[in-house]
This record gives structure tokens, C-alpha cells and sequence, in this order.
């Protein structure tokens, strides 16, 4: 089953075995299938209200996590679509702040795929059908839509948004997107449309020309972070040319989640549509929520494994920008236990890079497996982790790790789960933290 997509509802988990099924089992890009779907469904993406529409590597789901807040912080109703989800499918769709319940969900994936069962539709562009036709039929005043894979031939982007952000541009996803971050960078940005302004991050300049020269081409504005708006220091103050605001600092931990939050920001501030009060902008980042990015874990069946006075940490990161993120977040965090990694990463992740950022703050490592994905063997993890000078070890699964690391600890450690947002469901499953 594509991306863990099972639930409790029989009825729920009779359309994903139904869309299992019928879908061709791999990421696909290109706008022919959706469009053809959506066509057969009335084009409900032509009814959506104003959309806000974000890419990026790493980042962009947080960034629509301050979106959110910064929106519903105005009184504004507000649908929501991102990906993966962690636990449960519905976190996929959130419907005028609520997670789409079972008894909505199961028809409306029935109605799609009764629509377009014979199209050859991916799993991604079934779930984004019928997200756009949840959407259209349920009154709200925003629509804030996470671009799953690139940009340019992404499900998503067939959407007319008032505004478009860019968050942190890596090397990730090569297989579909290039191997050069300009490739990646030129995909992304193919999200630009005419009139609509485009936000993004502060790039290196190779990175920076690619951008503008495909908003260009587009005939889209670009407000870039540096030389647009700004944000800075602690409390995080933003600027632009509208004037300055002292934002919330951000719930979220992490330096860097004060760049995703003044992109949010800048964004919503760059469109003219919804009038929004200075004071929703400043509460945005004090509201958000977005689980598994350098959460730490509340006391729960795994956390109780570890002596009294350990710390646990939950990221989905699973490549270098994010790792060099999460390490200087856990660095930020301090503490005077040692730090231990559990890492479980798929196949296609580049294991190396995670190593060389984190392996300097880490006293050890226990390598897991991603259970129902193609992963690095953790043997080959932990053999990686012994050259880099770390004390290094396998495990069945998480609770296993964190009882080999109580052994090595009994006074206590800061623990990091990372390396895959497949591992971090799991994690938050089996620690009794569902996100909601």
C-alpha cells in the first residue's frame, strides 16, 4: 500500500485497496491524468476559494502550518492539503480546519475513482482530486496547498493561487526532479503564474537566476528574502516594504523555522485578497502546529523506555539541508545528556550526508529499519556510523532502540528519531500522539 495508506474504516480502506488497485503503484508526474480527472469530476479546482500555493525541499509543510494559523488567527475558515500524511490518510485533507472525517472520506474517494478509475491516475493525483473536490463543495475562505513532488508537472498545479511561495530549495527527489540543484530550482519554480507574486527564500546566486529567470518567463513577481522582506533575531522581526512587524516566536523548535514563518509571512502579506490584521500575522507563529518536524515527544509507551530525565526528539528530515537544520535545532535545544540517533532511512536517501551533519553532536547511533519501504539495511547505517567515530548499533524497531540506549545511558539521553516521515508515524503511533 502506497504511502502507509490504511485505516480503521472498512469503507475508508476499501477505496485505498480499490485505488492500490487501479493506480499505476509509483510517482508519476505530468498534468494530462489530473487534468483529465478533474475534468470528469466538473473542474471543482476552478471553485476553490483564494489558494495559497507552496514548494520547496524541505520546509514547506511548516510553512503551511503558519499559513494556516496566520489565516484562521483573522477568523478565516481555511482548507488545507499537504503530504505525506504520518499516521492516519485524513491528515491529508483538512477540511475548514478539520480533518476530513471517514464518513466524507470514503464516498468522495468512491466518486473519484468511479470517475476515473480508467485513466491510470497515481495515488497522489486521486488523493489531490478528490481534496479539490472536498474543497469546492465545502465553504471556507482559504485554500492552503502543499506541492507534493517538484513544481512544474506536479498534481497541484493546475490551481490558479492569489500568491506562490518557494521555503528552502536541496538536492532531493533526483530521480524526478535532476540532479543539480538548478534543475531542482527550475522545477520548483514552475509553480510561477502571470500576476501572481511569487515569494521565496534567499538562494545562492546560481540558484537565485534560475528562479527569476523562470518567473520571468512566467510573467511573475518575485519577492525574495534579502532583498524583499526580512526576518531576523529573536523575537523574529520581519520586514518589508509595507513596514516591520515583532512576530510570535515560532512554536516550532529551530532557527530555521523563523525563515519558514517569514515566509508565511511575506506571503500572505503579498497577496491582496483576504485582508489579514497585523495582529494575526504576529500570533501566527506562537499557533502552528506541524508534528514530527523537531517535535519533542510527551511522556507515552516509547518515551517511558528511557531513565527519567531523557529527552526525545521526532523529525521526518531525510536529506543534507534538513540535516544540517535539525542539527543546529538540537544543538539550540543544549541539554548535558548525550545525544543518540535512531535512524531508519528509505533506499533512495542519501545515508552519507544525514551521517557527515549530525555524526559531530552525536555520541551514538542505533540504526532501524522503515518498515513496508525499501530502506537502507540498518547494518550498512551502522557501519556508517562506526567510521564516523560514533557508537554505532542495530535494532528491530524503535523500542528496541531506546532500550539499548537506556543501557548505554542510565542517567539519562537526548534522543533524535529522524530520517524518515514513514519511521516518524510510526513513532507517534506507537507513542499514542496522533496528529490531529
Amino acid at each position: 500500500m502506497p504511502d502507509n495508506a490504511r485505516s480503521t474504516s472498512p469503507a475508508v480502506q476499501a477505496q485505498l485497496d480499490r485505488l492500490w488497485a487501479l493506480s499505476p503503484g509509483a510517482d508519476i508526474l505530468g498534468l494530462e491524468r489530473i487534468s483529465a480527472l478533474l475534468a470528469r469530476l466538473g473542474d471543482p479546482q476552478h471553485r476553490l476559494p483564494p489558494v495559497f500555493h507552496v514548494a520547496g525541499t524541505n520546509g514547506k509543510g511548516s510553512t503551511c502550518a503558519y499559513l494556516r494559523a496566520g489565516l484562521e488567527a483573522a477568523g478565516y475558515r481555511v482548507h488545507v492539503y499537504t503530504s505525506p500524511h504520518l499516521v492516519r490518510f485524513n491528515e491529508r485533507i483538512r477540511v475548514a480546519g478539520r480533518l476530513i472525517a471517514d464518513e466524507a472520506l470514503a464516498p468522495l474517494l468512491a466518486r473519484v475513482l468511479d470517475a476515473g478509475g480508467d485513466i491510470g491516475a497515481s495515488f497522489f493525483e486521486v488523493t489531490t482530486a478528490a481534496a479539490f473536490l472536498a474543497f469546492a463543495e465545502t465553504p471556507a475562505d482559504a485554500c492552503v496547498i502543499e506541492v507534493g513532488l517538484g513544481g512544474r508537472l506536479d498534481a497541484t498545479n493546475v490551481l490558479r493561487p492569489v500568491v506562490t511561495g518557494i521555503a528552502q530549495l536541496g538536492i532531493d527527489h533526483q530521480q524526478f526532479l535532476g540532479d543539480t540543484i538548478e534543475a531542482i530550482a527550475g522545477e520548483k519554480a514552475g509553480i510561477a503564474r502571470a500576476g501572481v507574486p511569487l515569494v521565496t527564500m534567499a538562494y545562492p546566486p546560481h540558484v537565485r537566476a534560475v528562479v527569476e529567470a523562470v518567473a520571468r518567463t512566467r510573467g511573475a513577481p518575485v519577492l525574495m528574502e534579502g532583498r524583499d522582506w526580512w526576518v531576523e533575531g529573536t523575537p523574529p522581526r520581519y520586514r518589508d516594504t509595507a513596514g516591520a512587524l515583532t512576530l510570535a516566536p515560532p512554536r516550532l523548535p529551530g532557527a530555521h523555522q523563523r525563515r519558514n514563518l517569514g515566509l508565511a509571512t511575506a506571503m500572505l502579506r503579498a497577496q491582496g485578497t483576504l485582508p489579514l490584521p497585523d495582529s494575526a500575522l504576529i500570533a501566527a507563529g506562537a499557533q502552528a502546529r506541524w508534528p514530527a518536524r523537531m517535535q519533542r515527544l510527551a511522556d507515552g509507551p516509547l518515551t517511558a523506555l528511557l531513565p527519567a530525565g531523557s529527552a526525545v526528539w521526532l523529525d521526518g528530515g531525510h536529506n543534507a539541508a534538513a540535516a544540517d537544520a535539525v542539527r543546529a535545532a538540537i544543538v539550540e535545544a543544549g541539554g548535558d545528556a548525550p545525544l543518540w540517533l535512531v535512524l531508519g532511512m528509505l533506499a533512495n536517501k542519501d545515508a552519507d550526508a544525514m551521517l557527515a551533519a549530525l555524526a559531530p553532536v552525536a555520541a551514538g547511533l542505533v540504526a532501524v529499519p522503515v518498515e513496508g519501504h525499501a530502506h537502507h539495511p540498518p547494518a550498512a547505517l551502522a557501519e556508517a556510523g562506526l567510521a564516523r567515530d560514533l557508537s554505532a548499533s542495530t535494532a528491530p524497531g524503535v523500542g528496541a532502540a531506546l532500550h539499548r540506549i537506556a543501557a548505554h545511558c542510565p542517567g539519562g539521553a537526548n534522543v533524535l528519531i529522524l530520517g524518515s516521515l514513514y519511521l516518524a508515524g510510526s513513532v507517534l503511533a506507537a507513542n499514542g500522539e496522533l496528529p490531529d
